[in-house]
């Protein structure tokens, strides 16, 4: 026998180096449409159901779904604020902050001592400094905006294509790789589980904060739509959240000289939307979704999970919220394989 079975592999390994260096930019987009097909994999088995299994057409309506739903929202706010921005005038930034800089407030007795420091601080903010960094992040963010639609498209092709051919890609993962198919089928179906409540639960909280949110703000006067796609988004932010829309909203309000306009908004942000529809009203709907919309519960830690989202954030940016919940939960579950693998090895002793 003249070919070396540790030979091919080892060439094998040295041409996947190659192929890993040649889609280097790409791996992130490919990552996310490859999680995002695993946690939809229940759309498009229904599709398949629905078409008599061909697989083509199945993922062309899957693809087709999840377009539609994230790219209409989002072109219709970019579109929306790019009409904003054309009509921005920075000397209404200048009076919102001069009006904050010049508040005349009163603290509590108890902290009456902090209320000299405040002012302060308050009167030293350079008005000028931070309109230029407004503009200056601005642009940054139609920068990143068009990044972002590149980057969506991208997704989507990769999307469709992990529906197209996963099946095909799992079959030949299974007959490969030196590990039992039943581990692989383990570990696969454990992610695919926990990875449809994350993305699901995210999204259903997201879109009916966004729900409430707009629904409030449009009997004000603002674009209910608008504003409620805008705090969506803004909710898939650990921490902060909804806070980057309603503040700022609160805070204009406020500047204009209405005053029980802005506290009603804060408040209805805080107590409504902040407090009881992400504390109450989500664990309801992760329970409805682990038991209705995957196969089989998943065992999620909320705590973990929202550790790993914030820890994505932060290390892949936006797309961390699918990344980070997919590592951490990819290495548990090869975990758990590998004890099951150990105790199946000594039972054989």
């Amino acid at each position: 026998m003249k070919t070396s079975k540790y030979f091919f592999v080892g060439f094998i390994l040295f041409l996947f180096c190659f192929v890993i260096y040649l889609f280097n930019g790409f791996l992130l987009t490919i990552a996310i449409g490859i999680l995002l097909a695993v946690s939809t994999a229940n759309i498009n088995r229904f599709f398949l159901k629905l078409t008599n299994d061909k697989n083509l057409l199945s993922a062309t309506s899957t693809t087709l779904v999840l377009a539609l739903f994230f790219l209409v929202p989002f072109m219709y706010a970019v579109i929306e604020l790019a009409k904003y921005a054309s009509s921005f005038d920075m000397k209404n930034t200048s009076i919102v902050l001069n009006y904050i800089q010049n508040f005349n407030f009163h603290l509590p007795e108890k902290f009456a001592s902090f209320e000299p420091k405040i002012k302060e601080f308050i009167a030293s903010i350079d008005i000028n400094s931070l309109v230029k960094q407004g503009a200056t992040y601005l642009s940054t963010i139609g920068k990143s905006s068009a990044k972002f639609i590149v980057d969506m498209g991208l997704i989507i092709a990769f999307y469709f294509f992990a529906n197209l051919y996963g099946k095909s890609l799992m079959n030949f993962l299974k007959e490969t790789l030196p590990v039992e198919a039943s581990h692989i089928d383990s570990i696969s179906h454990e992610v695919a589980n926990t990875m449809s409540v994350v993305l699901y639960s995210t999204i259903a909280t997201a879109v009916l904060q966004g729900f409430l949110f707009g629904i409030f703000l449009s009997f004000y006067g603002y674009d209910g739509f608008l504003m409620g796609i805008l705090y969506a988004f803004a909710s898939l932010v650990p921490i902060v959240g909804g806070a980057l829309i309603f503040v700022p909203i609160s805070i204009y309000e406020l500047a204009n000289g209405n005053t029980l306009n802005a506290i009603i908004i804060f408040l209805y942000s805080i107590i409504m939307i902040a407090t009881i529809a992400d504390n109450f009203i989500k664990p309801l709907i992760i329970r409805f979704i682990n038991s209705k919309l995957v196969s089989s519960p998943a065992n999620i830690n909320e705590l973990l999970i929202f550790f790993a989202m914030l820890a994505g954030l932060s290390t892949f940016g936006f797309w961390g919220i699918i990344l980070g919940p997919a590592i951490v939960t990819l290495f548990i579950a090869s975990l758990n394989s590998y004890r099951i693998m150990t105790k199946e090895f000594d039972n054989l002793k």
